[in-house]
């Protein structure tokens, strides 16, 4: 295998991206050396390069990018589950120090990894590693998430809302969401019951449970949200949040004897704790994409490694229409 590799490499806080000639030794044991044919972009990247994101623990000048899809050009020497040639996704780096996908090859934990899925393509697989590892953990590992549940999702239109939204109606869950109104009709065609996001709490918990509460409801947004989430909570509930950061009253969740959980997506990569999850979560995604249950909106636009910065800058302007990702290969 060449020694080398073509990377967008950001060298300062809010600094440009700078194709850089990088060297990458052969894999080690328990890695793989997986070719990169797409890399998502992810709000925490722009937040990283920016220097905002010190919890992300990934300083510059680095390589950004958590989520890829790529092919396996090589093993470590005790690897079993992978060979040369295998199609595979995961959320791999871009944290913690670790390479990230911006870049034509990685080394990375194969722990991390799963076999595409075949109805899903380079850039779609690229798309949905960190949201749907996010919402699985939320709803699946922290909620218990069952059939015949009544699930909120607040945000149900964003990255990690859709993962969300698509795993409760593919485990039988009866399924609302809160976004925007011109979103509404997007969510209804998924088989979800809309919500305007601006309505009383009490108002749609009284039309969509007769006052009961949800069962789970997974909170994609924080701060106020977070706080509505405690109050449309059914008692013996679950609320959980990916954005739980803020300083919050428990006196509504704990009125209702309801319990909270919080989802910290990176700390696998920050800690090297509990990867081997996230390539079975992984794998479950395959699953569902295969049989047709889990589907990713693409924005348009394409970019390479060359034009890394527009990505980036249609993210953040907040007009893409669509997951942003980069074609590496």
């Amino acid at each position: 295998m060449p020694d080398t590799i073509h990377a967008a490499v950001v060298e300062q806080v809010d600094g440009p991206f700078v194709l850089k000639t990088l060297s990458l030794p052969p894999p080690g044991p328990g890695e793989v050396r997986v070719g990169i044919h797409a890399s998502g972009v992810n709000p925490l990247d722009t937040k990283i390069r920016a220097g905002k994101a010190e919890h992300a623990r990934h300083p510059l000048p680095a390589v950004l990018g958590l989520d890829l899809a790529g092919v396996v050009e090589a093993v470590g020497s005790d690897v079993t589950a992978f060979r040369v040639g295998d199609e595979v996704w995961g959320m791999t780096g871009g944290v913690g120090g670790h390479q990230g996908s911006l870049a034509s090859a990685a080394n990375v934990d194969a722990r991390l990894l799963a076999h595409k899925p075949r109805a899903l393509s380079m850039r779609e697989a690229a798309a949905l590693p960190l949201v749907f590892i996010t919402a699985w953990e939320g709803l699946i590992d922290r909620a218990r998430l069952a059939p015949g549940m009544k699930v909120l999702v607040q945000g149900g239109s964003g990255g990690v809302g859709r993962a969300a939204v698509q795993i409760a109606l593919a485990r039988g869950a009866d399924v609302y969401a809160t976004d925007r109104p011109e979103r509404a009709g997007e969510l209804a065609a998924m088989g979800v019951t809309p919500i305007d996001r601006a309505r009383p709490v009490d108002d749609y918990v009284a039309q969509c449970t007769g006052g009961d509460g949800f069962d789970v409801v997974y909170d994609t947004v924080g701060g106020a949200v977070l706080d509505a989430s405690f109050r449309a909570v059914r008692r013996f509930g679950h609320v959980v949040s990916a954005l739980g950061w803020g300083t919050h009253s428990l006196a509504p969740l704990s009125f209702r004897s309801a319990t909270y959980s919080g989802v910290f997506t990176l700390l696998p990569l920050l800690s090297g704790e509990g990867r081997s999850h996230y390539g079975r979560i992984m794998a479950e995604a395959a699953l569902l994409a295969d049989a047709g249950k889990l589907r990713v909106t693409l924005d348009p636009h394409h970019f390479t490694l060359a034009d890394v910065a527009d990505a980036h800058a249609l993210l953040t302007s907040q007009a893409a229409r669509g997951k942003v990702v980069v074609d590496i290969a």
